[in-house]
C-alpha cells in the first residue's frame, strides 16, 4: 500500500439496479484494500444497500473504509413516485423511460460533488454517458463500467455494427456472429428488441449515448479474468482498440460468509438455517435455481418449473420473486398442489432475497439453473459449477452463449426470445432434460471437471501475481501518473 495510492481518490457512481450496484460494492472494497481513498455516490435510498455492504473491515494491511455521499434521486421532476430511486422500485415498466430521463437529471448534482472533490477518477456505469464530458469539465478521467464480459462487449458491438439479424428469413434462424472469432451463433429472436426496431425514444437515445461517450471516455473496468476470455479480451481490446482493465470476479472479495451475506437486499432466510439444510446434503447433490432481481415468470411457467424440478428427484433450492413486493408470491396460485409438502426435506423454496454467493459456495451444490446475468454467471463460474442457461432480456443471451458455445459449462433450457421482464415459456420436460444434463451422468462430470478448472484459475487471479491483481495496480499506477 503506497503513500501514492493514499492521496489517490476514486468516485464510484453505480447504475441505481441491484444487478450494478453490487459488483460497484465489491469493486470499492477491492480499490479501499489497496490503500485507495474510495467514495461510492448514490441516492439517499440506495446508500443502505452500500453502506451494510461496504462495512469497514479489517485487513492484514489495515482497516478498509469506503465513504458514502448522496445526491438526491429526482423522482417528482421526472414524473415518477416518491420514493423509486431504484429500477426494481418500479411501479410499471412503463415508467422505465421516466427513470430514464431521471439519470440524466442527476448530471448537476454530480458535477457539483467533482468540483468540490476533484478526485482522481471517476467510475460511472454505462447508464451515465453523459459522465464523460461532466468529468472532462474538471480534467477528471472518466472509467466506464459495464458489469458484462469482455465476450459481451464484443458480440453485441459486431451484432450492433453489423446487423446480421437483417438477412434472416426468420426470427429463429440462425446466423453467425460477423467478425466475432468462435463461429458463434445466435437468432433474430435473441436480439434486443432496441437494436432490430427502428425505434426513437429515451431509452434507445440512452444506449446510442452510451455507445459514443464510451468511446469518448478513458477506457474500461471488466468484472471478468483475462484466463477466462482471453480471445475476447484481445479482441476488445487491439481489434477494437479499447483502453479496458480486467479486475474481477468481483464477487471473490467477499471472503467470509458475513461479507456473502450483506450484497444487496435484506436475505429472505435465516443464514444458519440455509446452511444446516445444505450441510445435510452430499456434495454435488443440490440444484440452486434463481433468476435475479428482475426477471419475473407468470404463474404458469412457475408450475412448469416446479414440475420440471419434481421430476429430476434432484434435491434444491429455488429462489422465486414475482411482483413488485416479494409477498405477492404466498397470495398466488403458483405451485402444483401438495408441491411444498411432496419436497420436504428435499427442496428449499426461498422467497424473496437469497445469499447467493453464500449458497453457490457451499460443497452441496453441483448446479446452477441461471437467467445468466453477468454477476450470476461469473459467480457460478467462480463457484465452479456447470450452468443451465435461461437467459431472458439484456445482455443474457449473449453472456449465454459464452456459457454454452465457448466454455462449454452448461446446457440451454431452449428458450428463444429476448422479452422486455417476464421470461419465455418453457415446458417442464425441457427444465427436466437440462436440469438432469448438467447434475447426472458423464456431461455432467465433464462440464463440473471443466467449471472447477475455471474456478481454480478465477481465486489464483485476484491473488498477488495473478493477472486482475496485476490489472488493478496498472490501473492505479496509470491514472496517478494521469495526475
Amino acid at each position: 500500500m503506497s503513500s501514492e495510492n493514499r492521496e489517490f481518490h476514486i468516485f464510484l457512481f453505480p447504475f441505481m439496479a441491484y444487478g450494478h450496484m453490487i459488483p460497484v460494492s465489491d469493486m470499492a472494497k477491492l480499490f479501499a484494500a489497496q490503500g485507495v481513498k474510495t467514495t461510492i455516490i448514490t441516492t439517499p435510498l440506495n446508500a443502505p444497500t452500500f453502506s451494510k455492504a461496504t462495512r469497514s473491515r479489517r485487513t492484514n494491511s489495515g482497516r478498509i473504509e469506503v465513504q458514502i455521499k448522496t445526491i438526491k434521486f429526482p423522482s417528482q421532476e421526472a414524473g415518477l413516485p416518491e420514493g423509486c430511486e431504484n429500477l426494481e422500485s418500479l411501479p410499471t415498466p412503463e415508467l422505465a423511460n421516466n427513470f430514464s430521463k431521471a439519470l440524466g437529471l442527476l448530471q448537476e448534482p454530480l458535477e457539483r460533488l467533482l468540483h468540490e472533490d476533484q478526485p482522481s477518477c471517476l467510475v460511472a456505469d454505462m447508464f451515465f454517458p453523459w459522465a464523460t464530458d461532466a468529468a472532462a469539465k474538471f480534467g477528471i478521467p472518466r472509467l466506464v463500467f459495464h458489469g458484462t464480459s469482455f465476450f459481451t462487449l464484443a458480440a453485441s458491438d459486431c451484432v450492433r455494427r453489423y446487423q446480421p439479424f437483417k438477412n434472416m428469413s426468420s426470427d429463429s434462424e440462425p446466423f453467425v456472429i460477423p467478425n466475432l472469432p468462435g463461429e458463434i451463433k445466435m437468432t433474430s429472436a435473441q436480439v434486443p428488441y432496441f437494436l432490430k426496431e427502428n425505434i426513437e425514444n429515451d431509452f434507445t437515445q440512452l444506449m446510442k449515448q452510451a455507445h459514443d461517450s464510451e468511446v469518448g471516455s478513458y477506457g474500461i473496468v471488466v468484472n471478468s479474468f483475462y484466463e477466462l476470455e482471453p480471445v475476447y479480451a484481445d479482441y476488445y481490446r487491439k481489434i477494437l482498440g479499447r483502453k479496458a482493465w480486467h479486475i474481477g470476479p468481483l464477487s471473490l472479495c467477499n471472503r467470509d460468509n458475513e461479507e456473502k451475506l450483506y450484497r444487496g437486499k435484506e436475505v429472505s432466510i435465516d443464514e444458519h438455517e440455509c446452511l444446516k439444510w445444505l450441510n445435510s446434503k452430499k456434495p454435488n447433490s443440490v440444484v440452486y435455481v434463481c433468476f435475479g432481481s428482475m426477471a419475473r415468470f407468470s404463474n404458469s411457467q412457475l408450475k412448469e418449473i416446479a414440475a420440471g424440478l419434481e421430476a429430476t428427484r434432484l434435491e434444491f433450492i429455488w429462489v422465486v420473486r414475482r411482483g413488485k413486493n416479494d409477498d405477492d408470491v404466498g397470495k398466488e396460485d403458483w405451485l402444483p398442489e401438495g408441491f411444498e409438502e411432496r419436497m420436504e426435506g428435499k427442496g428449499l423454496i426461498i422467497r424473496g432475497w437469497a445469499p447467493q454467493v453464500l449458497i453457490l459456495d457451499h460443497g452441496a451444490v453441483g448446479g446452477f439453473v441461471t437467467h445468466c446475468g453477468w454477476n450470476s454467471t461469473l459467480e457460478g463460474i467462480a463457484a465452479g459449477l456447470p450452468m443451465v442457461t435461461w437467459p431472458v432480456s439484456a445482455e443474457q443471451f449473449y453472456n449465454d452463449k459464452l456459457v454454452t458455445q465457448v466454455l462449454k459449462i452448461g446446457v440451454g433450457v431452449g428458450d428463444q426470445k429476448w422479452v422486455r421482464v417476464e421470461g419465455d415459456s418453457v415446458k417442464r420436460e425441457a427444465i427436466e432434460k437440462a436440469v438432469t444434463q448438467i447434475m447426472v451422468g458423464e456431461e455432467a462430470e465433464e462440464m463440473r471437471s471443466r467449471s472447477k478448472g475455471l474456478a481454480e484459475q478465477a481465486r489464483g487471479v485476484i491473488e498477488k501475481g495473478g493477472s486482475s491483481h496485476f490489472d488493478l495496480n496498472a490501473l492505479i499506477e496509470e491514472l496517478s501518473s494521469h495526475r
